[in-house]
C-alpha cells in the first residue's frame, strides 16, 4: 500500500533570512532594480547638488548674456555717440534730435553705416546741415543732427570734445570729419602718415590720435541753444586710402562737459 503523500507545510522566515535577502537585492542588480531602498539622507543631498549647479550655471549664462549685450552696444551702436557728463548733466545741459527739445536725453546715439566705399568731399550733399534732424546718413557717410540746451538756472561754459573710442585697420588714417556749429562747417583729418605734424590740405589737423577735435561755448545762457551736425566719411583723394583700410571701422564719441563744481569748493 501506498502511503498518503504529506503536504508540505509553510516555514516562517526568521530575521536573519531577511537580512540576507536584503543584502543580495543590494548586491545583484536585477533585485535592485525592483527592490530600491533609498536613505532619505542621500536624496537631501543630491537635491542641494542640484539646486547649487542650477543657481551657479543660471549666474553663468546671466554674465554672458550681460558680456553678449556689452558687444552688441560697442560692435553695433557705438559708431557715433553724443554724451553728457555727470556735472553738465547737473548743470542742466541737455540733447535732443529737435530744435525744439519734444524729447531731451543725456546721450543720444547714430546707427551705422555699413558696407561704405571711399567718396569724396565734392559728392557730399550741401544740406546736410539744413535737411534734416537726427541721423540721416547716406550711402557711404554717417551724417547726424543734434541740439544741446541749457536747461538750467544759471549761464555756464561748457566744452565738447569729439574723440576716437575705435579703429580697425587704420581707417581713421583715411577718415575725414566735418562738424558744424550753429552752421558754421569744419573739417578735420588726421595728419599726414609720414609727417604727423602736418595736416592733409583739404582739412584741420585731429588735436592727437584719440581726439579729432574740441571746442567751447562761454557764457552760454539759460535756454540757449548750439546746434550741431557731424558728418563722417573716407576720403578717396587721402594717400592712405589704400586697399588695406577695406572692411575697417571707426568709433566716435562727442563728450559735452563743464567743470564740476563741486570739485573746485
Amino acid at each position: 500500500m501506498f502511503s498518503k503523500k504529506k503536504k508540505k507545510t509553510e516555514q516562517e522566515i526568521t530575521p536573519q533570512e531577511l537580512s540576507k535577502l536584503n543584502d543580495k537585492q543590494t548586491a545583484v542588480p536585477e533585485i535592485e532594480h525592483f527592490h530600491i531602498k533609498t536613505d532619505s539622507a542621500e536624496i537631501v543631498k543630491y537635491s542641494k547638488r542640484k539646486r547649487i549647479l542650477s543657481i551657479i550655471l543660471g549666474v553663468c549664462i546671466a554674465v554672458l548674456l550681460i558680456l553678449f549685450i556689452i558687444s552688441m552696444l560697442v560692435t553695433q551702436w557705438g559708431d557715433l555717440i553724443i554724451s553728457v557728463d555727470s556735472p553738465a548733466v547737473k548743470r542742466g545741459i541737455v540733447l535732443s534730435e529737435d530744435s525744439e527739445f519734444k524729447t531731451q536725453s543725456a546721450s543720444l546715439t547714430a546707427k551705422q553705416v555699413e558696407n561704405v566705399t571711399n567718396i569724396t568731399y565734392a559728392w557730399l550733399p550741401t544740406d546736410l546741415d539744413t535737411s534734416k534732424d537726427g541721423e540721416h546718413n547716406g550711402k557711404n557717410y554717417v551724417a547726424y543732427t543734434f541740439y544741446c540746451k541749457n536747461n538750467g538756472q544759471a549761464a555756464l561754459n561748457y566744452d565738447a570734445t569729439l574723440e576716437i573710442t575705435g579703429v580697425a585697420k587704420s581707417a581713421d588714417e583715411a577718415a575725414r570729419v566735418m562738424v558744424y556749429k550753429n552752421g558754421e562747417p569744419y573739417i578735420f583729418g588726421k595728419g599726414k602718415y609720414d609727417n604727423r605734424e602736418q595736416a592733409e590740405t583739404d582739412c584741420t589737423k585731429f588735436v592727437d590720435d584719440k581726439t579729432v577735435m574740441t571746442t567751447r561755448s562761454e557764457n552760454f545762457k539759460v535756454d540757449d541753444v548750439d546746434k550741431y551736425t557731424i558728418v563722417i566719411w573716407v576720403e578717396g583723394n587721402d594717400p592712405e586710402c589704400v586697399d588695406d583700410i577695406r572692411n575697417g571701422h571707426i568709433r566716435m564719441r562727442m563728450l559735452f562737459s563743464v567743470e564740476d563744481e563741486d570739485a573746485t569748493k
